[in-house]
């Protein structure tokens, strides 16, 4: 788990190294444990590590082998390195390290960019070719790791955030139409290639780049998921055992495939309670679990101990409670946003970063428990859409999109309007082919299209701030194929999330299994007022958003005189919508004029 940079130059001069020393600057947080350079005519490769496999210097980066011509950073963990290591041991390669970094490149001497189809876990890496004098970029099948990039006529640079291809200058940074709409209609999760500044986009997930020393750029899909039953029909019992095993081994290839501790992060939900549990049942003594709370509300507790503390209880783990202050909690958002590679709403992105301070300060690595409602159908508007008539985009919208297009239309000015992209993005998906009913549509869609940007990417985000490495076993690729074939009512019953919940009993105590859904609550940052709401208007009324022109005052003016009464479908606050991309724009792109 790393940073990654590099640059191509495609004008016959060779990069500058001051140009990768800033990028790598901005990348420190993700690996504090080395820094690494490497040039070789037109490319320059750059890397910050956080040592996680194999801790000597022999699997430092940027990854070079001249005998075999070839060049690699990566970022991520290969979970079925061991087996191909064997493979390419028998085939008559020699390693001179022991880590995964090494299976990568000579996986790809062995079978070129079809590499990637062999590699389970998340990843994202660049490798130079030598002989054919091409970049070859890959990213993993879900979107785990995230790669942006950016290009001229002149270079193409790329890295694992955005604030290391902003800190080289001569990045575009023109505010994208198209993206801004995703963003306020999806809750911020912009789908590739967009981000919403235009000058800088970022690699499909399951999908490689390829370019030449030209310039020459060609795109290659080498996973999509199909949603279909098998052509054996299976009973609840079969799917319950197969969907058990499947998870169980994602989480002991989780488990196994560091040379540090590895702990949870357990928020009292179904999943992550799910992972301790597996965990114990796989016999791993002394481990350790994570939770943090806030604040309540009159409207909303600010926390899930009574949930969490019930399991670490069950299970005799060595629990960490952290409950915070709404002062701290205003006191640090400039600090998570200052870690958002994207502007997130999210209300826990900023917990994740709070969380994962004081996690990193005893383990390196942690399992977490996103993707489990995607697969496996845990939020309500799932059953709502499932249950409705009428055409399919239609119950999308009506319970999971955050405003109606109109609402864009009044909120944002003249110059960023745009045509309902977002609905023929989504309605795009949803009509691809190999998915059997319309619950197998939705979730494909949010596994393929919405998951990477939320909620993966404020995992990654804010957990790689502090140099600690998340894990999320269920999206883990194979289990993700499995539990798309599954029919849709073993997901939708109980409440949603059927199979997990009957895998689960006897596994942990049933008030975890039969409670209602819950979420990772920060009720400072949905109901907005007091110091918090004073903290969003200064960023609204600054002269900096005055003279962007990005919103019509008239509908600022409206959300902050009762922010309460504005919240999207999926109770988030719209004035935080509009607070957080402004103040993300002012800390990333203003502050870089």
């Amino acid at each position: 788990m790393c940073g990654i940079a590099g640059e191509l130059r495609f004008d016959g001069t060779s990069p500058e190294r001051a140009t990768l020393e800033r990028m790598s600057a901005r990348l420190a947080r993700r690996g504090p444990d080395g820094a690494g350079f490497w040039q070789d005519g037109p490319i320059a490769l750059a890397h910050r590590r956080l040592a996680i496999i194999d801790l000597t210097e022999r699997s430092a980066q940027p990854m070079v082998d001249a005998a075999a011509g070839l060049a690699l950073v990566f970022n991520g963990t290969i979970y079925n390195y061991p087996e191909l290591r064997a493979v390419l041991h028998e085939r008559g390669h020699t390693f001179f390290s022991d880590g995964d970094t090494e299976v990568i490149l000579r996986a790809y001497a062995e079978w070129g960019e079809a590499c990637v189809e062999r590699l389970a876990g998340m990843f994202a890496f660049a490798l130079w070719d030598m002989r054919a004098q091409k970049l070859f970029l890959a990213r993993d099948r879900i979107g785990i790791k995230p790669l942006y990039f950016a290009r001229s006529d002149n270079w193409f640079r790329f890295a694992s955030t955005t604030q290391a291809l902003l800190a080289t200058g001569e990045i575009d940074t023109t505010l994208d139409k198209e993206a801004l709409h995703f963003q306020f209609m999806l809750h911020a999760a912009v789908p590739p290639p967009f981000t919403v500044l235009r000058g800088i986009r970022k690699l499909e997930q399951g999908t490689t780049l390829t370019l030449d020393a030209v310039g020459r750029v060609s795109e290659r899909r080498y996973w999509s998921l199909r949603a279909t039953r098998p052509a054996t029909p299976m009973s609840e019992h079969q799917w319950t055992e197969a969907i058990h095993a499947a998870l169980r081994e994602a989480v002991k290839t989780h488990l196994a495939i560091a040379d540090v501790k590895v702990g949870v992060l357990l928020s009292g939900g179904l999943d992550s309670s799910l992972l301790v549990a597996l965990l114990a049942e796989a016999g791993v003594t002394d481990l350790m679990t994570f939770s943090i709370g806030f604040e309540d509300h009159p409207e909303e507790c600010g926390h899930e101990f009574e949930y969490s503390d019930a399991v670490a209880d069950y299970y005799g783990t060595r629990h960490h409670k952290y409950r915070i202050p709404n002062a701290e909690v205003l006191a640090r958002l400039p600090e998570a946003i200052d870690a958002m590679a994207e502007p997130m709403v999210s209300q826990d992105a900023v917990s994740f970063y709070l969380l994962a301070e004081r996690v990193s300060r005893t383990v390196k690595v942690v399992q977490s428990g996103q993707g489990a409602d995607e697969i496996f159908a845990g939020y309500a508007w799932h059953a709502k859409m499932a249950a409705e008539p009428g055409p399919y985009l239609d119950r999308l919208k009506r319970h999971y999109f955050d405003r109606e297009h109109a609402e864009f239309a009044e909120m944002l000015s003249a110059p960023y309007q745009t045509e309902d992209v977002t609905a023929a993005r989504v309605a795009a998906k949803l009509s691809e082919p190999f998915a059997d009913e319309f619950l197998d549509q939705l979730l494909r869609a949010e596994v393929t299209l919405f998951i990477a940007d939320d909620p993966v990417k404020r995992v990654d985000n804010m957990t790689m701030a502090w140099g600690l490495e998340a894990r999320v076993p269920f999206l883990d690729h194979h289990l993700v194929e499995l539990a798309a074939q599954m029919p849709p009512e073993l997901k939708l019953g109980s409440g949603g999330k059927h199979v997990l919940k009957r895998l689960a009993r006897g596994l942990l105590p049933d008030a975890v299994i039969d409670r209602p859904k819950g979420y990772f609550p920060m009720p400072a940052l949905k109901f907005v007022r007091g110091e918090f709401l004073e903290f969003m208007r200064a960023i609204l009324d600054s002269q900096a958003c005055r003279a962007r022109g990005l919103y019509q005052r008239a509908y600022v003016d409206k959300l902050l005189a009762a922010p309460e009464k504005h919240l999207t479908r999926i109770q988030g606050s719209k004035l935080w919508h509009l607070a957080l991309l402004e103040y993300w724009l002012q800390k990333h792109v203003d502050a870089r004029r």
